[in-house]
């Protein structure tokens, strides 16, 4: 779940950086969403030997001056391996998470960029008080799906060490309880269990964002509020004299009041 909060804020700070004008932009956006393009099991086997003992990790450590018998074991050793496999999912879900981002403070008007440098506020202020509250919908939907995706991590941690040495994430335990212990029943109270899980996070989550972003407002959702019943109570005004002048009209042109009238004109 750690390595959740470190995706979002991550994705969030390059997402702040790529959204305006940058050189080499799209080429920096393209190579950062293509891991994400990429299916969960060829990633599994591209860091199962990424991270293998005298393979390419270390060989680039070596390069750096790291010596091989001073370097952990990334898959085996308890203290990193399961920070190694926090590196590969985040390697693949950050363009994801970001290109969201990006999308989101593109939608910002820019004209509030401009009326704050006017105003002399700094870049730190105009992220806080412009772009966090502008995209607290996609800041939401994206720490639900990373939180929830952390939860239900399968792929990575079976492929490249099969849920040994402490790195069994809950969905890897589930599927050696139902598959290799053929608890089936058992199985299923833990997949449930789960989905009990991810709703607590979720309502957790929804509270902090809640309580965050409590002065975000600036007056807009008021003001909203103020013109929806303005316009409801004028449309109710305006039903009310459609039935007033309807119910004053003669019912029958050509009956007996039209005959009256045509009498008193003449």
């Amino acid at each position: 779940m750690v390595g959740a909060l470190i995706q979002v804020a991550l994705a969030l700070y390059l997402a702040t950086v790529l959204a305006f004008k940058v050189k080499g932009g799209s080429f920096f956006k393209g190579a950062m969403f293509f891991p994400y393009l990429i299916n969960g099991i060829a990633i599994g086997f591209i860091f199962k030997f990424f991270y293998t003992r005298g393979y390419v990790l270390d060989s680039v450590l070596q390069w750096c001056g790291f010596s091989l018998d001073n370097l952990p074991y990334w898959l085996r050793d308890q203290k990193v391996n399961n920070w190694s496999l926090v590196a590969s999912s985040v390697w693949r879900y950050l363009g994801q998470t970001m290109i969201l981002f990006i999308g989101a403070i593109m939608s910002i008007d820019g004209s509030l960029y401009e009326a704050a440098e006017i105003d002399g506020a700094n870049k730190w202020q105009q992220f806080k008080h412009i772009i966090l509250p502008g995209i607290q919908t996609i800041l939401v939907l994206n720490i639900i799906l990373s939180i929830t995706g952390s939860l239900s991590a399968f792929e990575a941690p079976y492929v490249i060490t099969s849920g040994a040495n402490g790195t069994g994430t809950f969905f890897v335990q589930m599927d050696k309880i139902a598959h290799s212990d053929q608890k089936v029943g058992l199985a299923s109270a833990m997949a449930v269990v789960l989905l009990v899980i991810i709703m607590i996070c979720a309502l957790i989550q929804k509270v902090v964002m809640n309580y965050l972003f409590r002065d975000a407002d600036d007056g807009t959702a008021k003001a909203r509020k103020h013109a929806r019943k303005v316009e409801k109570a004028r449309k109710k005004a305006l039903r009310n004299q459609n039935k007033v002048a309807v119910g004053a009209a003669p019912l029958f042109r050509n009956g007996p009041s039209a005959k009256a009238e045509t009498a008193v004109e003449s």
